[in-house]
């Protein structure tokens, strides 16, 4: 019997810098997918879906052509492969474990070069992997230049004289610096996007499944930076603890056997735990627990 013989989605999972981002989101949201050596064809943890491994590059055409129904791109790439019109854009996935900002494709040059504008590099040279999007974006300002496609190393172009400047994707932009050259101008802020086929999206019963996806997949990117705490609180001090205490909602409040103590639970953002525990503790808070979250929906 065909093991993928009740599957209802096929789903396209980015191979490259995005694959293990990914998986273990998946994971997280409660799908494993398990790679396997000598093949593109990962096993998942649901019979309705059957995934695939894909470059970045190509699961934007796959979809569209409905060879695969549902898939994870970089929005870059579904723009530059010209994709972006053919296939739904359901949601924006923040994989901010991976990293807290967005990629971005940016203009830059020698840090000594004349060069302040992107209209002043009319008539020069331009080295991107990313030719589609770079045509378009000096085709908007009106600026005719020379561009052409960079194998990689893509920062040295400027410095071995190959190229006047560059479009090229950065974080921070430490590594653009770090080559000796200046940023002057955004090309385009990408993030990764949770993309389906049209038909595949008008199907009810696969809309149900993708949206299932979609539902827990941003519920695990949620609870990526959000922590749950728990602690008794004697009864004396609860108003002043509970002004401490950020929640989605607010807090859970839960008498105990003694009555001279309460039970109080919430979910706040990472990032004031370390300040906060401290005053909970001052302010009598006791048995302080925190514990990390797979999914807030």
């Amino acid at each position: 019997m065909n093991p993928h013989s009740n599957a209802i989605i096929k789903l396209g999972v980015p191979k490259g810098s995005l694959e293990e981002a990914t998986i273990n989101l998946f994971e997280r949201a409660g799908w494993k997918i398990r790679k396997h050596t000598r093949n593109y064809f990962p096993d998942i943890n649901d019979p309705e879906i059957t995934a695939s491994l894909c470059r970045v590059q190509e699961i934007g055409g796959y979809i569209a052509a409905g060879i695969l129904d549902v898939g994870i791109v970089g929005l870059d790439w579904l723009h530059e492969c010209g994709h972006d019109k053919d296939v739904e854009i359901i949601s924006k996935l923040t994989y901010s474990k991976t990293s807290n900002r967005p990629c971005r494709w940016v203009l830059a040059v020698a840090g000594d070069s004349p060069y302040q504008t992107p209209q002043d590099l009319k008539g020069k040279r331009i080295a991107t992997e990313l030719q589609g999007l770079t045509h378009k974006y000096f085709d908007k300002l009106g600026v005719d230049v020379d561009i052409f496609y960079s194998w990689g190393a893509t920062e040295a172009k400027v410095v071995e004289g190959l190229a006047d400047g560059i479009v090229e994707v950065t974080e921070t932009g430490t590594t653009i610096r770090a080559h000796g050259l200046r940023i002057i101008d955004e090309v385009m802020c990408s993030y990764p996007v949770l993309i389906a086929n049209k038909d595949a999206w008008a199907d009810p019963r696969k809309r149900t499944k993708i949206e299932q996806l979609d539902l827990l997949l941003q519920g695990a990117l949620r609870a990526e930076n959000l922590v749950a705490l728990k602690m008794n609180a004697p009864a004396a001090n609860l108003e002043a603890i509970l002004e401490m205490l950020p929640a989605l909602n607010s807090p859970t409040v839960s008498p105990l056997r003694d009555d001279k103590w309460l039970s109080v639970e919430t979910v706040i953002h990472i990032d004031v735990v370390r300040d906060l525990i401290p005053r909970l503790r001052s302010a009598g808070a006791e048995g302080i627990i925190e514990y990390s979250l797979n999914k807030v929906i």
